[in-house]
């Protein structure tokens, strides 16, 4: 008898859980609204940073990623920020010795 109690509350219990899940999933803001709602204004990029912003759009608008400039911005002023001549420091990704690419290569 309480086995039977046990198993129909765990059913309802795992019912009740799934349709919240659901209900969030559904609710949740989609990526592919077009609207970001991450704020940049709270970003702390260098004055070498911001330097690279012309040659980071151009490269964006290039590749069809001009909504990503700020987080590539954000990237360079992690990685390097924005003093060394490979500022993405993406030299080793391509198996090459560290800062051995140019900043445009890089970028």
């Amino acid at each position: 008898m309480k086995l039977r109690y046990l198993a129909v509350f765990g059913g309802i219990f795992t019912v009740i859980i799934s349709l919240l899940l659901f209900l969030f999933i559904i609710t949740a803001d989609d990526e592919e609204s077009g609207t970001s709602s991450f704020d940049f204004s709270g970003m702390n990029l260098s004055p070498e940073v911001l330097k690279h912003q012309p040659t980071v759009e151009k490269y964006a608008r290039q590749y069809g990623i001009e909504d990503y400039v700020d987080y590539l911005l954000a990237i360079m002023q992690v990685e390097s920020g924005g003093t060394a001549t490979d500022v993405m420091q993406s030299s080793e990704s391509l198996g090459l010795p560290p800062n051995s690419l140019s900043t445009e290569e890089s970028i």
